[in-house]
């Protein structure tokens, strides 16, 4: 049997935009675990900047602190990286494993930064992943969503009624033969 890789992809402007999305996905019944999210931090003012994992509860100092802490809340896993070309970037949910899985086993592919190889491992076009990644240096959210083709469609059905500015469903998609 073959994966299946389904996402859609949401990009926002601001921080509460991405996070009206995540309580309207959360509302509507979508599964937290499959949801992630990435932006670039910006706290270059602040002397102090750190987070620790506490079970599934982050805590994070930096400018956007309490922003960041509402996410950690509600999405599963967390983690901080600094990305070549992009800087400080924070990133929770399922997403990444894909990154760390990156970085591990050094696959950043074709010139892709480690989030780009992440993004890219889960069936995300190349082309798509260089606009996201320019899109998160210029300081967008990413909202991820994962699961099956319904799942996937449902939550772009959700993030078009929030501001999104964009959303773009990647898949690979499995012809099926009725019997």
């Amino acid at each position: 049997m073959n994966s299946v890789k389904n996402s859609v992809v949401a990009t926002f402007d601001s921080h509460d935009r991405a996070e009206d999305a995540i309580r309207e996905l959360q509302k509507d019944g979508f599964d937290m675990k499959k949801l992630s999210i990435v932006g670039k931090d910006y706290h270059t003012e602040e002397n102090v900047v750190g987070y620790y994992n506490t079970g599934d509860r982050m805590k994070y100092w930096g400018k956007l602190g309490a922003f960041w802490g509402g996410f950690w809340g509600l999405l599963f896993g967390s983690a901080f990286f600094w990305v070549p070309g992009i800087g400080q970037v924070l990133v929770a949910g399922p997403l990444v494993m894909w990154v760390v899985a990156a970085l591990e086993g050094a696959v950043t592919t074709g010139g892709l930064t480690a989030l780009g190889a992440g993004l890219y491992s889960i069936g995300i076009p190349k082309n798509s992943v260089l606009q996201y990644e320019t899109q998160v240096k210029n300081g967008k959210l990413l909202l991820v969503a994962h699961g099956t083709a319904d799942e996937v469609k449902r939550a772009k059905d959700l993030m078009d009624q929030t501001e999104a500015n964009s959303s773009t469903i990647h898949g690979e998609q499995v012809a099926t033969v009725d019997p």
